[in-house]
């Protein structure tokens, strides 16, 4: 496969939609072509950045003056024939209906009920997996709400949005369970939802438990990875670190992510714990040059001395 073709299926790779015959001859390419692969990482880190981004909705009255101007410029349109005479008349209809609340409520009712009688039905009939308990299938998941581990056990309760609240439970193997902490790992920062996924897939990774690397980029080490370098919480940030101390030196995207957190994370204190972190592969030259970057350019006094052991307790070692 070609570089060019390769790069029309990473967005389709991104989304989930690449065609099964294509995805064999891609992987082929990605072991290939850093080109390729520096790409697909560059579309995945746009999407985790969009996805941090508050979602704005329209106030209602932008909604309602955006009406009337719709029904204004209607009306100032002059007829030109039977079809444009037609148009005018359902878009004028369309006002009328969502201006008027009654009949709008109906039929919203309507179209509810009876995809909830649907979806019930779909749900009652589709096989669970064995080991997991849930209310109903997760969907399309919202946000995550709380959650609540079994102590001493690896039982785990998640409490999720999606139309309405609902709850799942579930060993933290399951790949249900997961799923549902690395989304909590982005809930709102007036809860602790964040602080509770994070820490509870650091366990993961200091178990062994599911943190290997994922092909698709949305796996439990790229989720810490992803908290690490946008969280805004310095706690949170903390522990995601920890998760990723055992990969720095095998995993070269952890590594990446460990020295952004030396030269440009806001807390001193993670910054050191980072540079401890570096340890085992000051051999690199790309941890060398950033040692040295910010043994003399830090803000912080005491980073740049921590870096400036740090290096020269390499230069012991050699």
């Amino acid at each position: 496969m070609k570089c060019e073709n390769a790069r029309d299926c990473l967005v389709l790779l991104n989304y989930g939609e690449l065609p099964d015959e294509l995805a064999g001859g891609l992987e082929q390419h990605l072991t290939e072509c850093e080109g390729c692969r520096a790409e697909l990482e560059a579309i995945r880190l746009f999407e985790d950045r969009l996805a941090l981004l508050p979602v704005l909705e329209p106030t209602p009255n932008l909604l309602a003056q955006s009406r009337m101007r719709l029904d204004d410029a209607l009306d100032m349109i002059p007829p030109h024939g039977f079809l444009t005479q037609l148009r005018v008349n359902f878009y004028r209809w369309c006002g009328h209906v969502q201006s008027a609340p009654a009949l709008a409520t109906l039929l919203l009712g309507v179209g509810f009920l009876a995809g909830n009688f649907t979806l019930r039905y779909q749900v009652a009939h589709a096989p669970k997996p064995p080991g997991v308990v849930t209310t109903e299938e997760p969907g399309v998941i919202g946000n995550v709400t709380g959650i609540v581990q079994t102590p001493n056990s690896e039982l785990v309760q998640v409490k999720y949005n999606r139309v309405v609240p609902e709850t799942m439970e579930g060993s933290l193997d399951s790949p249900e369970i997961r799923n549902l902490l690395m989304v909590g790992t982005n809930a709102a920062a007036t809860d602790g939802v964040r602080k509770d996924s994070v820490s509870l897939l650091v366990n993961e990774c200091k178990a062994e438990h599911g943190c290997q690397p994922s092909p698709d980029g949305k796996g439990i080490r790229h989720a810490l990875m992803v908290s690490l370098r946008y969280d805004q919480d310095a706690g949170v940030r903390l522990t995601a670190l920890e998760g990723l101390q055992r990969y720095v030196g095998q995993d070269q995207h952890v590594r990446d992510a460990v020295l952004e957190a030396v030269m440009h994370d806001p807390d001193a204190g993670i910054r050191k714990t980072a540079i401890g972190l570096l340890q085992p592969v000051q051999s690199d030259s790309s941890v060398r040059q950033v040692l040295r970057t910010v043994s003399t350019q830090d803000a912080n006094p005491y980073i740049r001395t921590a870096s400036y052991n740090a290096l020269q307790n390499f230069a012991d070692i050699q």
